[in-house]
């Protein structure tokens, strides 16, 4: 019996090429199942030990040593304390096993472990092919629809299978059998018990890799395409750039009477792609993104990673673009939170911090609206640039001398003492972890915290409108506030 097992082992690992290990693996959970049969009145764990050279097996029972007061399933676990009484080294978590007479392996053993046999030696086909394929780095599939199941879309690619679900294909778009498909592959998911492979015709890396493929100088390093943003099967944009200064980005992409593009446009439905020419200059960029309209000016808020960009009456409707497409797509290939405002708007929301720094000053360095006009026009707008800015750089104001930029510099300090005096006070009994996320400040997490929320999980528990609406919070930080408030949850799963 010994030699017809490995004459079966050698026969199945050459029939479907996998590893004489993967065969014999099966093999010991099929005889291993085959055993714990055995066993009616209790569920038990077995294994099984096939000699590789003689093709002799040993069957075991397994018992998992667990703390005393653990034991869930006697079947297969043991106390610690039993467990000390047959062996003085073993510890938690170890196993301590027990010979069983092996099973005969005749006509009905074969029968039993025939199909757990076949079907780990297909999962282990399945996973020779996957790995033969991700080998080659295919970020692309280009393949066949063999068949739609539920609206997804199941693509052939020489002998890989690869799924499209019906959220990642470009709406509109009428897939049929038999049709020749290209998609990138989005990510690979080992608990599917079909394809494994996920493609997107959605994802804005599909179009990167689109370009790649029109474009030899992006293969070559010549030239790079630093970002893209999309709105599937109606407009995308791509940023990009090039250290070459003989070479036009734009015009390299956009290739002889549009031949490149165009080939693009057709492979995505006939979706609209804007390039853009990439800069390191974040205005600059966000400035060619919004073509094209033409931008008038742009106020950047490093902290709050957004920009004031103005246009005038006639290209604030081209900007927004058509239900606001044309803003949220520079905003997605930049990165940058985009605020669109007429010269009226702007001017009037600088009148409006204008009014709240002036009454800042006035309050806490108890000044006349003289004295915090001139501050304002000098450039100044907080209590700490007041207070910590060199000297010098005050008293190059017309009218003030050392006496009057001292006595300044002294109640902006004060005004910050007691600021962070008030700060200390509102944040007692805030878990230290809620101070630490990032993004969070001492003076949020005062605010907060006269709301009850004084806990990371406090601050996960709310939606994004119910942040925005206590304190008047941009939508785009409370977002990014309450998922890292959430991103201990995925982490612990």
């Amino acid at each position: 019996m010994s030699r017809e097992l490995l004459l079966l082992v050698d026969a199945l690992a050459r029939e479907k090429n996998v590893p004489k290990d993967v065969v014999f693996g099966a093999l010991e959970l099929a005889l291993g199942s085959a055993t714990k049969k055995r066993f009616t009145s209790e569920d038990v764990e077995v294994r099984v030990a096939v000699d590789r050279e003689t093709g002799d097996f040993e069957s075991f029972r397994r018992w998992q040593v667990v703390p005393d007061d653990a034991v869930e399933f006697p079947g297969h676990q043991i106390a610690i304390s039993d467990a000390l009484k047959q062996y003085q080294d073993v510890q938690v978590e170890d196993y301590i096993e027990e010979a069983l007479e092996p099973i005969e392996f005749g006509r009905i053993g074969a029968q039993a472990a025939k199909q757990v046999i076949l079907q780990k030696i297909r999962d282990a086909e399945r996973e020779q092919i996957l790995q033969d394929f991700l080998a080659r780095n295919d970020k692309l599939v280009t393949g066949t629809i063999k068949r739609m199941e539920r609206g997804n879309a199941v693509i052939e690619s020489g002998r890989v299978e690869a799924i499209l679900p019906r959220d990642q294909m470009i709406p509109k778009e009428n897939l049929r059998i038999g049709d020749r498909c290209r998609a990138y592959l989005l990510k690979i998911d080992r608990t599917l018990r079909g394809p494994q492979l996920v493609l997107s015709r959605t994802a804005p890396e599909f179009i990167i890799e689109l370009f790649r493929l029109e474009v030899p100088e992006l293969e070559e390093g010549l030239l790079e395409i630093k970002s893209a943003a999309r709105d599937p099967g109606v407009r995308a944009k791509i940023g990009v750039h090039t250290n070459d200064r003989r070479i036009d980005p734009i015009g390299t992409c956009v290739g002889m009477r549009g031949s490149r593009v165009q080939a693009v446009t057709q492979e995505l439905a006939g979706e609209r792609v804007d390039i853009v020419l990439w800069s390191a200059d974040p205005a600059q960029f966000v400035i060619g993104a919004l073509a094209p309209a033409e931008v008038l000016s742009i106020v950047v808020d490093e902290e709050r990673h957004a920009m004031d960009v103005v246009v005038d009456e006639e290209n604030l409707a081209i900007a927004i673009g058509r239900a606001g497409q044309n803003v949220r797509l520079a905003s997605e290939l930049t990165g940058w939170h985009i605020n669109l405002m007429t010269e009226e708007e702007s001017q009037r929301k600088t009148e409006e911090e204008s009014t709240a720094i002036r009454q800042l000053f006035i309050d806490k360095l108890d000044v006349d609206q003289d004295v915090a006009d001139t501050l304002i026009q000098e450039g100044f707008s907080t209590l700490e640039e007041v207070a910590y800015v060199p000297t010098n750089e005050l008293l190059e104001i017309d009218g003030f001398d050392d006496s009057i930029v001292n006595e300044l510099r002294s109640r902006a300090r004060d005004a910050l003492l007691v600021q962070a005096i008030r700060s200390e006070e509102s944040i007692e009994g805030v878990d230290p972890d809620l101070l630490q996320l990032e993004g969070m400040d001492s003076e949020l997490a005062g605010k907060l915290a006269q709301k009850g929320i004084r806990t990371r999980d406090d601050l996960a528990d709310l939606a994004v409108d119910d942040l925005v609406e206590m304190f008047e919070m941009d939508a785009e930080r409370a977002k990014e506030l309450i998922m890292k408030a959430r991103a201990h949850w995925f982490a612990e799963e």
